[in-house]
């Protein structure tokens, strides 16, 4: 059989992976599969400039449809992989299959839904694809009553974006704080402030109940017998990550698809890259399952080179990004709730940074509007430094120096 690689998910882990393949000089076909109806795209902006209006939906996209074609990899959009043969094909939903000696899982994760009545009333969206967006961004305007479930990065994403439109924002966080599970308490503070002086109803310790209305929402109805009316909802309480193919094929699943720091799978030939995977981290000393632009592009990178005998372990320092208003949240690093928690800076500002300290070694930080800690930090992190606390907290003095 002629060699050729098979990519399963259209997502920016699988673009990039068929992308650093040809520019690495992999020369036999290159197929993606994709269950949407778009090329590979970059989901970040979706909640962001994209539902703001501000960014056209061509420029979400990691390349021009006309790359591809001219670097000859095929894309299959709007087809479902049902069964994969390691070392032979992959089978498409209408029984057809595509030869395949490599196959690279790139399948992402889903939105968790709300097992609540009313759930499927009209007015009740998720964020997580194009047509997401384009399903609801429309009804979003002055005086609509917009409640959002989840106080996650993509509900408070959302919710600045809504209220500069104009939208009476109500956010539903089942947890005593907002990004409770993220974020030390300082920071859930600062947006919690911060949202409510742009007008928005933060609520926390709300458990959604169920949804009320006829064919479309009217009300949310909440655990402690309370209601709020509700013209649109916005539900995000996180992803599931797509595994089921994975299992059904005999590859070992622990927390997402179980790759090594190659990519590669516990079968041989085939490889998974980007939020559907668990993955080792050497630099962290622990294995991860990250939902992020960094880890999906870095591990399609790395899974080509290891495609193409150029093996190179994936081991980066992680990182992210949350766009709020005036507000650029970067963090890097993975922080736990027992960490110690150091501000750099002053909190009741729009700028400040959040160290976190795990036996003295900065493990994570937190830079509110300040970039160059954020730049600095992820090689601090990388290299293990044990900061003077004294000097940490001094912002004239560059984390580079620490």
């Amino acid at each position: 059989m002629t060699e050729s690689v098979v990519i399963v998910g259209a997502g920016e882990a699988g673009g990039q992976t068929a992308i650093s393949l040809r520019q690495g000089g992999y020369e036999n076909p290159i197929t993606i599969v994709g269950d949407e109806p778009y090329i590979p795209y970059e989901r970040p902006a979706l909640s962001k400039q994209f539902l703001a209006g501000k960014l056209e939906q061509e420029r979400l996209y990691l390349r021009a449809e006309e790359f591809y074609a001219e670097r000859n990899i095929s894309i299959r959009l709007n087809e479902h992989v049902t069964a994969i043969a390691p070392g032979h094909s992959v089978t498409l939903r209408d029984g057809s299959s595509i030869a395949a000696q490599s196959i690279v899982l790139a399948t992402g994760g889903r939105v968790r839904p709300m097992p609540v009545d009313g759930a499927d009333l009209q007015g009740i969206h998720y964020l997580r694809t194009i047509d997401d967006v384009l399903g609801f961004r429309d009804t979003l305007g002055p005086d609509i009553n917009l409640a959002i479930v989840g106080g996650g990065y993509i509900g408070l994403e959302v919710a600045a974006v809504a209220s500069k439109l104009g939208c009476n924002v109500t956010v539903l966080e089942m947890g005593d704080r907002v990004l409770n599970r993220v974020v030390a308490p300082v920071v859930s503070e600062f947006y919690t402030r911060v949202h409510r002086e742009e007008g928005v109803d933060i609520r926390t310790g709300v458990t959604v109940s169920g949804f009320e209305g006829e064919t479309q929402i009217e009300h949310v109805l909440c655990s402690d017998g309370s209601k709020l009316k509700a013209d649109v909802v916005i539900i995000g309480i996180g992803i599931i990550p797509n595994i089921e193919l994975a299992e059904s094929a005999g590859l070992k699943i622990d927390n997402g698809i179980l790759v090594d720091a190659f990519t590669r799978t516990s079968v041989d030939k085939v490889y998974a890259v980007g939020d559907c995977t668990y993955h080792p981290n050497d630099l962290l000393g622990r294995r991860l399952r990250l939902e992020s632009v960094q880890n999906a592009l870095s591990q399609g990178k790395t899974a080509a080179n290891t495609i193409l005998g150029k093996e190179a372990p994936y081991a980066e320092v992680p990182w992210f990004w949350s766009d709020q208003y005036d507000i650029k949240l970067q963090m890097t690093g993975i922080n736990d709730p027992d960490d110690q928690v150091v501000v750099r800076g002053d909190a009741t500002t729009r700028s400040f940074s959040v160290c976190y300290l795990r036996n003295g070694i900065l493990v994570a930080v937190n830079a509110l509007s300040r970039p160059k800690d954020f730049l600095q930090a992820k090689k601090a992190i990388a290299a293990k430094i044990t900061p003077d606390i004294n000097r940490l907290t001094d912002v004239d003095i560059p984390i580079k120096e620490l």
